[in-house]
């Protein structure tokens, strides 16, 4: 049961993570600082990731009304769904530019594997700006750190077998 609660809990900060890279718009394609984060960290991903787990919060909110989701949920949806949308969202791509930070003052290139950084940092981030709402214990902190570290590394190979990405990392 946890491990549905955790991926019910982290959609929106999943989708946040994920659009990031993938949507794009022109007018806010250009980086927050090249310097500070490197070329990857945009404007456009964090207004378009944002955005999407607001609208994946919004979803979860209407799901909410039905048993099964009301039963994984770990707080009531129908209040506050854009306040968490947004939190969780904006809370994984916060975490994701800081490691970015960090990686870019070690000298450590974009795309260059940063174990378990690089997989553990939009759950560090979204777990922390959720706290304004809703506190999780520390187990599932814990469940929710090594599950979201395995599922990102599982995707990863996924997508490059699927020729979605250029390299298994």
């Amino acid at each position: 049961m946890i491990i549905l609660q955790i991926i019910w809990f982290f959609l929106p900060a999943y989708v946040a993570n994920m659009a990031a890279s993938v949507f794009s718009i022109k007018l806010l394609a250009r980086p927050i600082s090249e310097k500070l984060f490197g070329s990857h960290k945009t404007y456009s991903g964090f207004f378009i990731g944002t955005i999407l787990a607001m609208l994946v919060s919004t979803l979860q909110n209407i799901l909410f009304k039905i048993d099964f989701f009301r039963n994984i949920s770990l707080f009531d949806y129908s209040q506050n769904y854009l306040l968490i949308g947004f939190l969780l969202g904006f809370g994984a791509l916060f975490g994701d530019t800081i490691k970015s930070f960090f990686k870019r003052r070690m000298g450590i290139l974009p795309g260059e594997r940063w174990i378990p950084f690089d997989q553990i940092d939009y759950t560090f981030g979204a777990i922390l700006l959720s706290f304004f709402i809703w506190q999780p214990s520390i187990s599932f902190i814990l469940v929710s750190l090594i599950f979201n570290f395995l599922m990102h590394i599982l995707f990863n190979y996924i997508g490059f077998w699927l020729g979605i990405r250029k390299s298994a990392w």
